[in-house]
């Protein structure tokens, strides 16, 4: 409990000491000292040789890799180094393998190091059950942004995942990104200098709390995505979050130019926390401060232009609660106008134009769930204390961009009730 307190306030320190920069660092790692040729060649070593139940420890210093690390369908497996700031694996000039680390295998645990400089994802875990990620630095050095790696900490088609006390910089997508998983914790983590901070993608029973996002372009993120090997995800509680002055640009590589173009190009600067098709999603004592174009938005995936049936999955955002948080949109400045959403809040948006909001709704519902909007079909309840002073917008988008309106009335979303269950004690304990 103590370790815990006093990673809050180191994570607090350096949301108050560090400047707003675009290659903002939490440490210097050239001034660690450089391992020789023959310790670089022993880790690799180590991860290729490793049996289950194998213990990989790296010492201090700076390892510069040129080929990736790779554990493959191992068993009972920690691999820790001697702290973040202590041990750095540098993949800046790695020849072959896109990806930092790779991990395929079962109860894996990384802790105590950082990953700098992967052309591709920091660290991928696919295919695990049991991961955890404790005290992990991924981050990129680079000049140019748009030359950073994907997703920072990658688990995808996982389960039972654990990230604790990690930080995540710079990615071009998400610095925490946790896809078509299930059991699923994120906590007291620090997430900055990305296009997302951290993102829950097509997953189940998931719950975020206690984390930072800051100077991201979109605080936290919880989509679902058609075509995909896991349709829709459900089940996730974002709770006692600090999401603040996520104004980052949105260097993300944009959809048809890129491998790794995808819809987080659409997030525009501003933006706290984001809804995109999400299902049974609750929202509580988060604080939002400062995110200029807005504080929450739920969204259906109609709002990216791009085509919306796939089998299995539901474009709609559905069963979403939230409640108990708290906004702060004082000298966050204007709405975005790089993207099309946050030209949509600028200029439509029901309090006048260039002003920030606090919740947005795009309004699209599925017909075969109720006449009108009014009556709430897809269960969006809203029942923050101060709702009567918030800035809330619902937009009318049916119709195209010839006929787009906004509403400031959320009294249709106010008298209900979401419960959303979420069982991650499998996990919590460790």
């Amino acid at each position: 409990m103590k370790r815990q307190y006093l990673f809050s306030l180191f994570l607090i320190f350096l949301f108050a000491a560090c400047g707003k920069t675009n290659h903002e660092q939490i440490f210097d790692s050239a001034k660690l000292p450089r391992v020789s040729s023959a310790q670089v060649e022993q880790l690799i070593e180590d991860f290729i040789l490793a049996e289950d139940g194998a213990i990989i420890e790296i010492p201090a210093g700076f390892y510069e890799l040129e080929t990736q690390l790779i554990l493959d369908n191992k068993k009972n497996v920690t691999i820790k180094g001697a702290g973040m700031e202590q041990t750095v694996l540098s993949f800046r000039e790695l020849k072959s393998g896109g990806e930092g680390i790779k991990i395929v295998g079962e109860n894996i645990i990384l802790q105590d190091f950082s990953v700098e400089d992967a052309p591709g994802d920091g660290i991928k875990a696919q295919h695990t059950d049991g991961l955890t990620f404790r005290r992990i630095n991924v981050t990129w050095t680079h000049g140019d942004k748009s030359k950073n790696g994907t997703y920072a900490i990658y688990p995808v088609q996982c389960k039972n995942i654990m990230i604790d006390e990690c930080i995540a910089s710079h990615s071009r997508d998400a610095g925490i990104y946790v896809g078509q998983s299930e059991n699923i914790i994120v906590k007291n983590s620090l997430a900055f200098g990305n296009v997302a901070g951290i993102e829950i993608e097509n997953c189940d029973n998931a719950e975020v709390f206690d984390n930072v996002a800051r100077d991201n372009a979109g605080g936290i993120l919880v989509f679902n995505l058609p075509g995909l090997p896991k349709s829709d995800g459900r089940g996730t509680k974002i709770y006692r979050n600090k999401i603040i002055e996520n104004n980052h640009k949105n260097f993300a590589t944009p959809m048809g130019e890129g491998p790794n173009g995808n819809t987080v190009t659409m997030i525009p600067p501003g933006s706290g926390i984001v809804l995109l098709a999400a299902k049974e999603v609750e929202i509580f004592e988060n604080e939002l401060i400062r995110n200029k174009t807005f504080g929450i938005g739920i969204a259906s995936y109609q709002i990216t232009g791009f085509p919306s049936e796939a089998p299995n999955w539901s474009p709609y955002s559905k069963n979403i609660s939230i409640h108990g948080n708290t906004y702060d949109r004082k000298r966050a400045g204007i709405p975005d106008l790089s993207r099309e959403l946050g030209q949509l809040v600028s200029i439509y948006n029901a309090h006048g134009k260039g002003k920030t909001q606090d919740i947005i709704y795009d309004g699209f519902w599925e017909n075969t769930q109720g006449k009108s909007i009014e009556d709430n079909p897809m269960n969006l309840c809203i029942r923050e204390d101060n709702l009567s002073e918030l800035r809330f917008s619902r937009f009318y988008l049916m119709e195209g961009e010839d006929k787009i309106d906004s509403f400031d009335d959320p009294s249709p979303f106010t008298n209900c009730r979401v419960e959303i269950n979420t069982d991650v004690s499998m996990i919590a304990a460790r």
